[in-house]
């Protein structure tokens, strides 16, 4: 029967690669766990769009998948210092001939990205009760964005209905 044993010289060795292997592990399960997922991708009407932006590292994905899509929308409400992003917009888009692409479709954060052919648009965008409304030009390869910026207050839930353009 013959017995291996691990040299002194190989002790230090073996002990290095079972610390690196558990440190590979650790980080493995860490950054799993702090990944950040892809929004889903919804259609309606054959339009594909996704929302999001919840959080910086969401942020930062759709900041990232926007140039790949024909349209870019952003949502924001106006504050003392600047714009706070603005979550659970109803979003209304329709062609040159008036058809309803998407219809009142709510934005799941600051963002939204849709598929649209190349064309004219008709983009709603109603927060509170507050509608902006803006006509969005999609050319081939160039992808188009919009940004909507309400006024400060517009959070607020004592704000009536109105149309703010």
């Amino acid at each position: 029967m013959t017995i291996s044993r691990i040299s002194s010289q190989s002790r230090p060795r073996a002990v290095a690669i079972t610390l690196f292997g558990t440190a590979l592990l650790f980080l493995a399960a860490f950054s799993s766990a702090h990944a950040t997922e892809n929004p889903p991708i919804r259609m309606t009407h054959g339009i594909e769009y996704m929302s999001g932006g919840i959080g910086s590292d969401e942020a930062q994905l759709m900041e990232t998948v926007a140039p790949r899509w024909p349209a870019t929308f952003e949502f924001a409400i106006k504050d003392h210092k600047g714009a706070d992003f603005a979550s659970d917009v109803r979003v209304t888009v329709r062609d040159a001939k008036g058809r309803v692409l998407l219809d009142h479709v709510a934005s799941e954060g600051p963002f939204m990205v849709a598929r649209l052919d190349p064309g004219t648009y008709e983009v709603e965008a109603r927060l509170r009760g507050n509608t902006l409304k803006q006509t969005l030009q999609v050319t081939p390869g160039t992808p188009a964005r919009m940004a909507f910026l309400w006024p400060a207050g517009t959070d607020m839930a004592s704000v009536g209905t109105g149309t703010v353009q």
